[in-house]
């Protein structure tokens, strides 16, 4: 079976804590794995959770803050130090390139691996696989800061009912859902479309347009939120969300799985942000992220 699972490696904002580490997530992927903003310690926790280097596919970077990226320099480094054997892409804002590339090569060491860099420059599409097809949107913080979104492309789901009322079974079911047509019956008459899932990524920002559409119709949502509501002055001045706001983007986008992430230090009570989202609106699948946990997708819907 196919893994979905996001792997949480780090959840602090500006300043770590005893508990929480600088950011890091690892998205797997069906066979593929996707490291998102991963700041200073993610190869340390990378041990720590189980995530090896040959994990990774692409390094989604959404802004040169140190918290989301000073474990760049580490994490490359080990993917060499590991000879990782296939290529790999990372995507960040173009106008940082002169900082991943100083990160990249801020110590000596022996490059192994093909890594191509594929720099942000606006809105859109970034890659097409057979699995996701990988977008990013801009979001507002006092620098370039991008999201990250995978949707995966519509299928079918064949209707055992349909099917046997036209005969159909065995190795015929195959051939119909490959040739659309068998002894003149239609794909469409014995099947329906089966929504891909959607995944997004939004870190440091304020509200915006790039925020909504990130998120809008996703199956997890992972999303900061800084703040608590009492906050929504200093959040703003900052560039940055509160649990309620975070909840309201989750709750008029659809989301069935919010993931709050990205806490400021100065809060003692996680569970907190969890009852400011809920109170915002939001009824579906919480997860306020700790260190190392694993989060998995929601389970298709009928």
């Amino acid at each position: 079976m196919s893994v979905r699972e996001l792997v949480v490696l780090g959840t602090a904002s500006q300043v770590p804590t005893r508990h929480r580490n600088h950011n890091g997530y690892l998205l797997r992927w069906d066979g593929e794995g996707l490291l998102f903003d991963p700041g200073e310690g993610t190869q340390r926790q990378m041990l720590r959770a189980g995530v090896a280097a040959h994990d990774i596919n692409r390094i989604c970077v959404t802004h040169f803050h140190g918290d989301h990226a000073l474990g760049l320099a580490g994490v490359i480094q080990r993917i060499n130090l590991d000879r990782v054997p296939h290529p790999l892409t990372a995507h960040y804002p173009a106008s940082g390139q002169h900082f991943f590339e100083r990160l990249r090569y801020a110590t000596a060491y022996r490059e192994t691996v093909r890594l191509t860099e594929a720099p942000v420059t606006g809105d859109g599409v970034l890659a097409r696989t057979a699995a996701y097809t990988l977008e990013a949107h801009v979001l507002s913080h006092p620098v370039e800061s991008y999201g990250y979104r995978l949707t995966e492309p519509d299928g079918r789901r064949m209707l055992p009912e349909r099917l046997a009322a036209h005969g159909i079974k065995g190795p015929d079911v195959g051939r119909l859902a490959r040739d659309g047509v068998l002894g003149g019956v239609t794909l469409d008459e014995v099947s329906e479309i089966r929504t891909g899932q959607r995944f997004a990524f939004v870190m440091d920002t304020r509200l915006c347009d790039g925020v909504h559409t990130l998120a809008e119709g996703c199956d997890m949502l992972v999303i900061e939120s800084t703040f608590l509501d009492e906050d929504e002055t200093l959040a703003t001045d900052h560039g940055h969300l509160t649990a309620g706001q975070a909840g309201r983007v989750a709750r008029d986008a659809g989301v069935r799985h919010l993931v709050l992430t990205h806490f400021s230090q100065r809060y003692g009570d996680p569970e907190a942000f969890a009852r400011q989202a809920r109170a915002a609106g939001f009824t579906g699948e919480l997860t306020v992220a700790a260190d190392l946990v694993r989060v998995p997708l929601p389970r298709r819907g009928a």
